[in-house]
């Protein structure tokens, strides 16, 4: 008997499929763990912005088929952990390019830095991996029981994954299928993470037509997963059938995407050829209809410190729209005095008097890219170069609402602050919008900007509420309630976006009503219907 009685035998319903479950599973050494990661990287494919859902099919099936045939649970872990290692590697290469902004000094720590991220990350579904293992082991589950725990399981550590050691919760599943609007219009129900879930148990569920015993039966599993997969996107076009198209009155954006490379951005002689390209796109002519009352420029779009560069107001003031605002993003810092010089990643507003009227400091920071944590332990070691002469950014106080003059109050979000379901709004002063301005140009063309995009569009439709994001570099777009893109500019052009702000959804939506609470439901729900689903639905494993 194998080790959890599933071992593919003549008696299988589909005896082909168990044929290659068995080829599978009678790997072993440097082949096994080169497949797992190779397994990892195909699941991968699936995330933007190639979409090869697919491919998701054969990884996970594989992946549960090797999770089952393991020795124990720490074979499952270490298989789990080449697989997640293989996926992140894949799915988080654009790590690389930030390295090669100043190559001659970092460029030689970009493989570094994508394989110690992978190997990381990796740790979460291999500890997945592991769980369902031991599961399997001390209890007699039925194939589609298997299914569901293992995709609980896979999902818990995704959640787990956006809050542990301040939380990354980049590529989940979920995201895949951002390219089709009825599929993620679940979301704003169940968060991504119930997104995920459906996602992994679809695509693991033809695992089971190798196990033993319940012939065609086995099909069971595999059509009550993939027809739950198409009774959310029906559901979703039926959502979006009665969508409606509303803007808010009397406000015109103006989204101003520059596209100024990363390497030449701080650059001391062109910092003001910058500003000025930026002013100069603020004040053209609309092709069509009224002028813009609110302009937006990207995070650190000002490489000067805003306040304490004479005459730097001014200038802005002029680009602000009569009667309207400027939203700008730069780096603050305080005057110093007696205590340390400190440096915020912020937000501001400017009216066209030139004078400061809202700031928002980023509060949930970049590790490694805003600060470097154990700071003492890597002055010492081989990455001292990555520390010396660099100076933390400082986080601000948290999440927070902004209401201006003429603009429904809004959330601002700095960089990967979007990415983080369920904290992207400040429950106790609800905004009316969500405003995300940000810089990919440290990742160039590709794959990033474009995961960061889609993440972005889930948040929208989680908290029903229309997004608008401003990129140096791309993507830039206005996005409303229902994640549908409004309009967009690019990943690498240069150019502006005008268009009016939609309206948020009346009412919550229930993800927004009760956030990650949500997820805790889903997941106990489905592992216990995982743990007590009647073997005799499902076909009996054999022995």
């Amino acid at each position: 008997m194998s080790p959890v009685g599933l071992s593919a035998s003549a008696a299988a319903g589909f005896p082909r499929i168990a044929v290659i479950k068995g080829r599978l599973t009678a790997l072993s050494g440097w082949r096994l763990w080169a497949v797992q990661g190779g397994l990892g990287v195909l699941a991968a494919l699936a995330l933007p912005p190639l979409y090869l859902l697919p491919l998701l099919i054969p990884a996970f099936v594989c992946l549960l088929w090797l999770i089952e045939e393991s020795a124990g649970p720490v074979k499952a872990f270490v298989g789990g952990w080449w697989f997640g290692f293989g996926h992140a590697a894949a799915g988080l290469s654009w790590i690389g390019f930030a390295f090669t902004v100043d190559a001659p000094r970092y460029g030689w720590m970009a493989p570094i830095a994508v394989a110690g991220m992978a190997m990381a990350v990796a740790f979460f579904p291999a500890v997945a991996a592991g769980l369902s293992r031991w599961v399997f082991a001390k209890r007699s589950l039925s194939p589609g029981g298997r299914i569901l725990v293992f995709a609980a399981l896979w999902t818990c550590l995704e959640w787990i994954r956006g809050w542990a050691f301040t939380g990354f919760p980049w590529n989940l599943m979920g995201t895949v299928w951002v390219a089709l609007d009825a599929m993620i219009q679940v979301t704003a129900l169940t968060g991504v993470y119930g997104l995920s879930l459906l996602t992994v148990a679809a695509a693991a569920s033809p695992a089971v037509l190798a196990a033993n015993g319940g012939g065609r039966g086995l099909v069971l599993p595999v059509v009550l997963a993939f027809g739950v997969l198409a009774l959310v996107g029906a559901g979703g076009m039926v959502r979006l059938a009665g969508a409606g198209n509303e803007t808010a009155a009397g406000v015109r954006l103006r989204l101003v995407q520059p596209n100024i490379p990363q390497h030449l951005k701080w650059r001391p002689d062109l910092r003001r050829a910058h500003v000025q390209k930026q002013i100069k796109m603020s004040l053209e002519p609309v092709n069509a209809g009224l002028p813009p009352t609110h302009v937006i420029w990207a995070e650190t779009s000002v490489p000067y410190d805003v306040a304490e560069t004479p005459g730097l107001l001014a200038a802005l003031g002029a680009a602000a729209p009569k009667d309207g605002l400027i939203i700008v993003g730069s780096l603050r810092q305080n005057s110093g005095g007696a205590g340390p010089r400190k440096v915020w990643n912020s937000l501001h507003v400017v009216d066209p008097q030139g004078r400061i009227k809202a700031v928002y400091d980023k509060s949930h920071l970049v590790p490694f890219g805003e600060y470097i944590p154990f700071r003492g332990f890597l002055s010492k070691s081989l990455f001292a170069s990555l520390v010396k002469n660099r100076r933390d950014i400082s986080p601000g106080p948290d999440l927070r609402t902004l209401a201006l003059d003429g603009l429904p109050a809004f959330s601002p979000l700095i960089c990967y602050e979007v990415i983080f379901p369920g904290r992207v709004v400040d429950s106790r002063n609800r905004p009316n919008w969500l405003l995300n301005l940000t810089n990919d140009a440290w990742f160039g063309q590709s794959s990033g900007p474009y995961q960061h995009f889609a993440a972005s569009r889930l948040r929208a439709v989680e908290e029903g509420l229309p997004l608008v994001r401003v990129a140096n570099t791309g993507i830039s777009g206005v996005i409303d309630p229902y994640g549908r893109i409004v309009k967009r500019l690019g990943l690498g052009q240069a150019g502006i976006i005008d268009s009016p702000l939609p309206e948020a959804l009346e009412g919550l939506t229930l993800f927004a009503r009760f956030g990650n609470w949500m997820t805790a439901l889903i997941l106990v729900m489905a592992l216990v219907m995982g743990l007590v689903l009647p073997q005799a639905t499902m076909g009996k494993p054999g022995s």
